[in-house]
């Protein structure tokens, strides 16, 4: 290859970088003090306590409503996973793990299904039907290499979403308990996801520990 061509190429480099910097800088959001200035301030909240839920007997670790708005499903230190009428201040369902830091829960979109997991790497749902103890229908559906940190059913009963001390996340079926898809990149811990309910579960965040850091996900 010639100097011409050398000096062709570099020049096409180069071209390509400023434009990467010119799209990249019209995406750039603004400073937060900067873009709050064009906001009133927000008005303080009279917030007031409604119901007290006390039954575990360690830290909480995690926490999810149900679609019905009326269901509160909580994990603990403690190994016990409860699922509450939170109008009634009432305990519907005691389900003892086989391991302590239970650290995620997850209702399903039905409210049918309960999903968590912790400390045991592996992420298990159980059916919650008056009639029959959920322990006994209980059903794996994930694993991973390290600790398990959070999980939410993708918009429906058959697609469960995990996120794990092992940098991944995972999308599972529920049925078969096999992987969807695994969706690596981050440099630490996963700490949190979510989906948007706007995409019909196509999209998911995910937060990392250490590294002040998000990712969006498409599925």
């Amino acid at each position: 290859m010639d100097e011409n061509s050398d000096s062709r190429l570099q020049h096409e480099v180069d071209a390509l970088k400023r434009k990467l910097e010119e799209d990249r800088s019209k995406m750039t959001d603004g400073e937060i003090t900067f873009m709050s200035q064009h906001f009133e301030a927000v008005p303080a909240l009279n917030v007031k306590v409604r119901r007290i839920l006390k039954g575990h007997q360690g830290k909480v670790l995690g926490l999810a409503w149900s679609l019905d708005k009326r269901h509160v499903v909580s994990s603990s230190q403690d190994g016990k996973l409860l699922v509450w009428d939170a109008f009634s201040s009432t305990k519907e369902f005691c389900i003892s793990m086989p391991t302590t830091w239970v650290m995620a829960c997850s209702f399903s979109p039905s409210n049918a299904v309960v999903a968590c997991g912790g400390l045991d790497n592996k992420c298990t749902v159980y059916p919650l039907t008056p009639e029959e103890d959920p322990v006994v229908r209980k059903k794996l559906v994930a694993t991973h290499s390290s600790y398990l940190s959070c999980c939410l059913f993708n918009m429906s009963d058959h697609q469960l979403l995990t996120g794990s001390g092992d940098s991944s996340c995972i999308l599972w079926d529920v049925e078969s308990g096999q992987m969807i898809q695994s969706f690596h990149g981050h440099a630490g811990d996963v700490m949190c996801i979510d989906n948007s309910p706007s995409e019909c579960g196509r999209v998911f965040v995910s937060g990392v520990s250490f590294f002040n850091s998000s990712w969006l996900y498409n599925i």
